[in-house]
């Protein structure tokens, strides 16, 4: 694959990623987006330090664009687990381009991972679920701690359609496990919402979007999906809908 071919934005497969930019979509999203810009102020206001785990995902995509044009000082941070697709590197670059700045990336502690793999095998997590959350927390959990360390809350891109695990998605919690207030600004908007302000503000987004990858994670957990399946059914394909978290989103309260 060339590199102009994964340019973020650039691909033409996934109707969903270009929707009908109609008169009542782009009300609907308008009116959600003073929202969601309200509550964020509310966060910096009330919540300082208050952090974004941005994942580079297309609704993540669309709170970066609103934390860096309103200035917000709400940190951005992201998680590079070691296993990401190109095209996640390529968004990575692509936005810090965009918006002339430099996110914060996490890193797994090597020595963790290498006890994983030196003990269970490079892709041991598809031999059952449980070391697969194992990968999951050396890769992403433990990270995360590191980063919302010191932080009075954290902001997700979180949606309540996204799948079963979400559906009764609050806005705002109490997340017991990291002991600060958590906040998913967009857990009532729709894929259609999230898509017409990427499309109508000129975002870059992840190209795999465009090749029926609705969520990408790590490359060897991620999968296009077929018409009718679920948003996160791409996601640790391999196993029931119901245990499909990685441990970022657990609430233990």
């Amino acid at each position: 694959m060339s590199t102009s071919s994964r340019i973020p934005g650039t691909g033409q497969g996934n109707p969903a990623t270009r929707p009908d930019l109609t008169p009542e979509l782009l009300q609907s999203v308008a009116l959600k987006t003073r929202d969601v810009i309200t509550l964020l102020e509310e966060i910096a206001g009330n919540f300082s330090p208050a952090a974004f785990a941005n994942s580079l995902g297309a609704e993540d995509m669309v709170l970066t664009d609103l934390i860096l044009k309103h200035k917000l000082p709400i940190e951005i941070f992201s998680l590079d687990t070691g296993r990401l697709p190109p095209e996640t590197y390529d968004l990575l670059a692509a936005t810090e381009k965009h918006y002339d700045c430099r996110l914060k990336v996490y890193y797994p502690r090597h020595e963790q991972v290498e006890n994983y793999v030196r003990t269970h095998g490079i892709n041991a997590f598809y031999a059952s679920v449980e070391l697969r959350k194992a990968c999951c927390h050396v890769r992403k959990v433990e990270p995360l701690q590191r980063a919302l360390a010191g932080k009075k809350a954290w902001i997700t891109g979180m949606r309540a359609q996204q799948s079963a695990t979400r559906t009764a998605l609050p806005i705002r919690s109490f997340d017991a496990a990291n002991g600060l207030e958590k906040f998913n600004p967009l857990a009532d908007w729709s894929e259609k919402e999230v898509w017409a302000y990427i499309r109508s503000q000129n975002i870059p987004y992840n190209a795999l979007h465009d090749q029926f990858y609705p969520s990408i994670g790590c490359a060897p957990c991620t999968r296009p999906i077929s018409l009718g399946e679920d948003i996160r059914a791409g996601r640790w394909w391999w196993e029931d809908p119901a245990s499909k978290e990685c441990g970022l989103h657990v609430n233990k309260g």
